[in-house]
């Protein structure tokens, strides 16, 4: 048996009032997903654990299996691993958003989605003025970007852009939890200080001002910490061989550290303008290799972000036609069973805007398995389904078990 994780990052949401009640997922025609839940089983997974933020980098690492409390170091390490730096002993990694503020809030996180030739430009202008011996700017894509500092503390209360737009940056500037962390608190808050002045000023900014389009007028750094001791897939449940692919740089560190070949497709954006043909090609291709294939697609949670109802609508049916309808199809000519899955690693509700904990929808299709009752795929319609509700490594257990 071989396996496909789908997984829409932000997929799921809340009933909205101005839409007869219903959520994306239940406005979305997916006849493709729709037949999956028809012919496999269902459950709702709890994908964070008690206490912890529900970003991404939680949410993600739950779903393939790791006791997250034990072994989560930060986004930024994560992300570090992705873009093949290597951290030291003692190297503090943060990610390092570029990010809009207008009328002394904080108006996205994204910059306006920035393009990669204009952050560039604006990282290596930051290593220029900002940057040392112990600070160090390292470009990722987009407005997603690392910042490493040598001999940082990481006890440190930092709180992620995209959970405060509209609110005044300078109510959530860095503060340490510890006395230890002081120094480090302070010099991120000056480099935040910093990058406002110069990034204002700074010609990329300048044009974007003057096209009507968001400045990418300061950076954020948060969700700090040191290189993490993670097991690899193979290490925690005998997967052999195994791959990831995602447009984002953090699903691609997790994978690093899992173990799994980090495959790159050409004009995959995190955006509902991604390669959704390419990235399913990609997952195909690698079948032929691997014995698991983790494909993250990320707009849907961009579309959560914005609070566009309809764009997060429009990305779910593309997943369902442009990837799922493919998988499907293409695996029904192999040789060997392969089992897909497909869920997204949390809510990110068009109402608020910010990612939630509320347990995720999940189908598991594996051929020749007996179905259960649901017939359609939502966050409710799962909850008759026969896994009921699991918890972080019971999802991957009921993956790859024979039954």
């Amino acid at each position: 048996m071989k396996y496909i994780i789908v997984l829409g990052d932000g997929m799921a949401d809340e009933p909205l009032e101005n839409y007869g009640g219903k959520t994306p997922l239940q406005m979305a025609n997916i006849p493709e997903i729709d037949r999956l839940a028809k012919l496999g089983r269902a459950g709702l997974l709890q994908t964070v654990p008690e206490g912890m933020h529900p970003g991404s980098e939680i949410a993600n690492m739950s779903v393939l299996g790791y006791d997250v409390a034990k072994v989560f170091e930060g986004r930024g390490t994560l992300e570090a691993a992705s873009m093949g730096v290597v951290l030291e002993p003692g190297d503090l990694a943060l990610r390092c958003n570029l990010i809009c503020l207008a009328n002394g809030n904080i108006k996205n996180h994204s910059a306006g989605h920035i393009s990669n030739e204009e952050a560039h430009e604006l990282i290596d202008f930051l290593n220029e003025k900002l940057g040392s011996e112990r600070v160090i700017f390292h470009k990722g894509v987009s407005y997603r970007h690392l910042l490493v500092i040598k001999g940082g503390k990481k006890q440190l209360a930092c709180t992620p852009p995209h959970d405060v737009p509209g609110k005044p940056w300078k109510d959530y500037l860095i503060a340490a939890k510890e006395a230890e962390a002081d120094e480090t608190a302070s010099l991120l808050n000056d480099l935040i200080h910093k990058s406002m002045d110069l990034l204002a000023a700074h010609p990329v900014n300048q044009k974007r001002q003057a096209a009507g389009k968001d400045m990418a007028n300061s950076i954020w750094p948060w969700s700090p910490g040191y290189k993490p001791a993670m097991p690899t897939l193979k290490e925690m449940f005998g997967v052999e061989k195994s791959a990831v692919i995602s447009a984002v740089d953090l699903i691609q560190g997790i994978g690093v550290y899992a173990g799994m070949k980090v495959i790159q497709v050409e004009g995959a954006t995190g955006l509902y303008d991604t390669n959704y043909e390419g990235k399913a090609q990609a997952t195909i291709d690698a079948l032929k290799e691997c014995d698991l294939v983790y494909l993250h697609i990320e707009a849907s949670d961009e579309a959560g972000h914005e609070g566009d109802v309809e764009l997060k609508t429009k990305t779910i049916e593309y997943l369902d036609h442009r990837v799922v309808k493919f998988l499907v199809a293409e695996t029904a000519k192999m040789d060997e069973p392969v089992t897909i899955a497909v869920l997204p690693d949390h809510p990110t509700p068009c109402a608020t805007t910010v990612h939630t904990k509320d347990p995720v929808p999940f189908i598991i299709y594996k051929p020749g398995q007996q179905a259960d009752a649901v017939q359609v795929y939502d966050e409710f319609a799962v909850t008759s389904g026969s896994y009921g509700l699991i918890h972080g490594r019971e999802f991957m257990e009921a993956l790859l078990s024979d039954n």
